[in-house]
């Protein structure tokens, strides 16, 4: 395992090689200057000249790439242009967030997810099968932004029962900054009221990011289950007068997991590299929110940083899922 660990780290260098390349090359190909986006169209062209040449936009493209790679190097994401702060520090400040929303979504899309897929694939063709594929089908196809505004319209502004945007109420008092997550800042600090309205305000937003991810894991594990209760030594077990319990979780669903694992790796990657909608609806100060920010201004080296944590995120979340492979399947060896 250890050996194959390395080999893994040593190829995702080449595939975070590739993937910053790939994205240098495109945000200076693409027809916006970031010095007009930030000094404004009526700027006056020797100043427009003089900020490129303090950037260093006026040099060639190659020498650019070579700079950015030694600045990767000493781990420097470079400087943003816009608010002038590494990129680094933004996205130290910004990425707790999504972590902390992600994190959230994920555990309710797996506690919803898994039991509803189990219980729809024990009850093929029968109510619950039919109420679980249409919630499935709803996670799948109701858009996102459908969801959280019709959501917001119910809970907070008609019921009332749940917080509206934000991560706190306007009343409560942010705990230290620690993590940058506002609920684990708030254990570590002992700040149960604000443990408690930080919880409140992640229900809604945890809930319209982990839904898709939901009906994902739902299907998946009702057809991977379907297809493992079929399976010879699942008979044979039955034959042999084990409990149906016993079968369903010992020798089906651990099987049945394999598939279902890829499906949760690969989505909470994805959660983690930005939920864009989710987070505007629902002024959330996550990466997705900076990174839309950085698109619109074109701030380049803004978005090329989050690009690479984006592309170490879904090589780790793959990593993590090949080593979650040989736990749950004995006979898978890596060598």
């Amino acid at each position: 395992m250890s050996r194959y660990l390395a080999r893994r780290g040593f190829l995702a260098l080449f595939v975070i090689f590739g993937v910053t390349l790939i994205t240098f090359v495109i945000s200076h190909v693409v027809p916006a200057d970031p010095v007009v986006a930030y000094l404004g169209d009526h700027a006056p062209p020797d100043l427009v000249v003089k900020v490129r040449a303090q950037l260093g936009l006026d040099r060639p493209l190659p020498e650019q790439y070579v700079i950015y790679l030694g600045g990767l190097i000493h781990g420097q994401l470079g400087v943003s242009i816009m608010d002038q702060r590494p990129v680094s520090t933004d996205i130290a400040e910004y990425l707790p967030a999504t972590i902390e929303l992600s994190t959230f979504a994920m555990l309710f899309a797996i506690l919803i997810g898994i039991p509803t897929g189990v219980v729809s694939a024990l009850h093929k063709d029968r109510w619950p099968d039919q109420f679980s594929r249409i919630f499935a089908l709803g996670g799948v196809t109701l858009p996102v932004f459908y969801v959280a505004l019709l959501l917001l319209g119910v809970f907070y502004f008609a019921l009332g029962i749940l917080p509206g945007p934000g991560q706190l109420s306007t009343y409560t008092a942010p705990p230290p900054r620690i993590t940058g997550m506002v609920a684990v800042d708030a254990v570590l600090a002992g700040n149960w009221w604000a443990f408690g309205d930080a919880l409140r305000h992640l229900v809604l937003p945890s809930f319209v990011l982990g839904y898709a991810s939901a009906g994902l894991i739902t299907r998946m594990s009702r057809s991977s289950l379907l297809e493992v209760m079929r399976q010879d030594y699942v008979r044979t077990a039955r034959a042999k007068g084990v409990r149906e319990r016993r079968v369903v979780i010992r020798h089906g669903l651990r099987n049945a997991l394999l598939p279902t694992v890829t499906v949760i790796g690969l989505t909470y990657g994805s959660l983690l590299s930005g939920a864009v909608l989710t987070e505007t609806i629902f002024s959330w100060p996550g990466i997705g929110r900076y990174a839309t920010n950085s698109v619109t201004s074109v701030d380049v080296p803004a978005v090329l940083g989050v690009t690479l944590v984006i592309a170490i995120i879904y090589s780790l979340a793959n990593l993590v899922v090949d080593v979650l492979y040989a736990y749950l399947d004995p006979q898978i060896r890596y060598t």
